[in-house]
């Protein structure tokens, strides 16, 4: 089969898996990125079984774990009542776990790998939308300019894209971020993503981060914030918001001592939303493009490495472009279609203005969560497997 010409929308997670999976089945891949050179955006995120077995496909999953943190456990306090410990022992297999990560960690692995490929990257460009053409279909840029003509063309730009048509909502609350080095004195489990509540409406957490390609841990501290509230914060300055976590959390103070100035903290803003039909004539939107949601699940980064994964696997099954995109669509809907419904329902419990919400959680779901079999099934919910998305895409047995 000739090797057909797929051009590549974003530089994110999504799109540098997408290229390097092409390329290595032998299609002629090109990617477009606004930045002039691609670089990641955010902070820390969770690599679970499902994004490792897409990695380990590629070769990347022992470096990921190696520059990452293995994370063993999710734990949150609410005052002195537990109300989320989910361990994922409790799947009876001994070697899933996540792994904490910041995001430039796993962007320097696919994008090195994207970069030993010889794969194109063209920069400095804004995407404005696309059309046919000749029976290709092109990118239209800012500039005024159109690429050349694709056979297919992949929507990775991410929650925003201007490939896709808009739907869904942005969510009210969004997170401060920071990346910073693992205290000495820091009495938290470097290997649990730790988090404590004052209802739902005030959240911090410590995410466990590895070291990269340096000598020191790292973690991520977080923090949850209203849009709205956004202008506040940065008018009261960083004593009056360390003197709140202090409150919430006073176990933070070593890590709260390391943030000297604002430029250190990064807001993240979250959007949920699904596009109805997430191909047209040769398009496909995968990863933020089609389904984007709250972090509560932790999963974006992994469903965009499922997605990539779809994509390529069933190119390599399809010689027509149509049968190709329609198989890769049902061989995740399902499972995204699952994921999407299981956030926007858990969001509100632990991130949102509701009064009622945490008591039910702080008093119901905390302590059954200890029982089996919930807790098998919140580790199943965390790490992915929820819904056994590998089988269909041949993965099964790839995430250890």
């Amino acid at each position: 089969m000739a090797a057909r010409r797929i051009g590549i929308a974003g530089c994110g997670v999504a799109g540098l898996a997408t290229a390097l999976l092409l390329s290595r089945a032998g299609e002629r891949v090109e990617l477009f990125e606004r930045f002039d050179r691609p670089q990641p955006v955010g902070s820390g995120l969770m690599i679970q079984p499902t994004g490792m077995a897409v990695l380990a496909r590629l070769g990347l999953a022992e470096r990921i774990r190696q520059e990452g943190a293995r994370v063993d456990r999710l734990y949150g306090t609410a005052g002195r009542r537990v109300v989320l410990d989910v361990f994922y022992a409790a799947m009876a297999e001994p070697d899933h776990h996540g792994v904490g990560i910041h995001r430039a960690c796993l962007f320097d692995a696919l994008h090195d790998a994207v970069a030993a490929q010889d794969i194109p990257i063209h920069g400095g460009l804004t995407i404005m939308g696309s059309r046919i053409e000749r029976d290709k279909r092109v990118l239209l840029f800012g500039d005024g300019r159109t690429s050349d003509g694709f056979d297919l063309i992949v929507d990775g730009l991410g929650s925003r894209s201007t490939l896709a048509p808009p739907t869904g909502q942005e969510l009210p609350y969004g997170a401060l971020w920071a990346s910073l080095d693992w205290p000495e004195d820091c009495g938290l489990d470097a290997h649990c993503l730790t988090q404590r509540y004052r209802r739902s409406s005030k959240m911090a957490g410590v995410l466990p981060l590895g070291r990269g390609g340096g000598d020191r841990d790292k973690a991520a501290l977080f923090w949850s914030l209203k849009r709205i509230d956004l202008a506040a914060w940065q008018e009261a300055g960083l004593d009056a918001w360390k003197d709140e976590v202090r409150q919430l959390w006073p176990e933070c103070d070593p890590f709260l001592a390391k943030i000297e100035h604002r430029g250190q903290m990064t807001y993240a803003r979250y959007a949920h939303r699904t596009v109805a039909e997430p191909t047209a004539e040769r398009l496909i939107h995968i990863g933020d493009s089609w389904h984007s949601a709250s972090p509560q699940l932790g999963q974006r980064a992994n469903m965009a490495l499922l997605d990539a994964w779809a994509l390529s696997a069933a190119l390599a099954r399809y010689p027509d472009i149509v049968e190709a995109l329609d198989a890769a669509v049902v061989s995740r809907r399902r499972h995204v279609r699952l994921y999407q419904w299981l956030t926007w329902a858990f969001t509100p419990i632990y991130q949102s203005d509701s009064r009622l919400l945490p008591i039910v959680r702080d008093w119901l779901m905390g302590p059954m969560s200890k029982l089996w079999p919930i807790d098998r099934f919140q580790a199943l919910l965390v790490s992915g497997l929820f819904g056994k998305p590998l089988g269909p895409l041949g993965l099964e047995g790839r995430c250890r």
